[in-house]
């Protein structure tokens, strides 16, 4: 989004129905990230049964609206609206085109993880430099950046995260076949939880 990364995030969360389950995530989370220019995405999610399940993206501005992918992203089905109405549609039903709808991206629409494997290909097969690695763990860093505010209650920015001395599993550089896991479960069998407000820097 936007060519860069957001530089601060603001997140919530809370943990009602995880019943028996021994990880340390929230069933629901709710993130603000604000990028340079002051502009904001907003991230939901949550892990429960029973409920609306929608993996998408939307954009709302102040000349229209637009969505930026559905359905886990293939197909994306891109579209640009001049108003603010997005229609929804649940897979397998007709594609609505109302009066507002200003452009879409044709169909049928190869997916995008097909781009990525022919980007990779090509590459590996004309000897070009593909390097994703950057990239790819900026973009973990700001999903990070996301749950680690959410689990300690504060806000965090991209350079706090960048250089937190918190690690998710301590001493895997270290880490062997047979030593002990870098965390560990309690006597209960649950690993720690994380608590917003008390435990400030680090999730558990």
């Amino acid at each position: 989004m936007k060519g860069g990364w957001p530089v601060e995030a603001m997140a919530l969360g809370g943990r009602q129905y995880r019943g028996d389950a021994v990880d340390q995530n929230f069933d629901v989370y709710a993130v603000q990230y604000t990028y340079p220019d002051g502009t904001h995405l907003f991230f939901d999610g949550r892990n429960m049964p029973g409920v609306h399940n929608e993996f998408a993206s939307y954009i709302h501005g102040s000349k229209g609206s637009a969505v930026v992918s559905t359905n886990a992203h293939t197909p994306g089905r891109t579209r640009i609206y001049s108003g603010q109405n997005i229609p929804r549609w649940q897979n397998g039903q007709k594609e609505p085109a109302p009066e507002n709808l200003v452009w879409a991206y044709p169909q049928p629409e190869r997916s995008p993880y097909d781009w990525e494997w022919d980007d990779l290909i090509a590459a590996i097969r004309e000897d070009k430099p593909y390097n994703e690695v950057k990239r790819g763990a900026e973009a973990s860093l700001v999903a990070s950046m996301g749950r680690f505010s959410a689990h300690t209650g504060q806000t965090v920015t991209f350079e706090q995260m960048m250089n937190h001395e918190h690690e998710f599993a301590p001493d895997v550089d270290k880490l062997t076949m047979d030593g002990p896991a870098p965390l560990r479960a309690g006597p209960d069998g649950k690993y720690p939880l994380p608590e917003p407000g008390i435990k400030t820097t680090r999730e558990y």
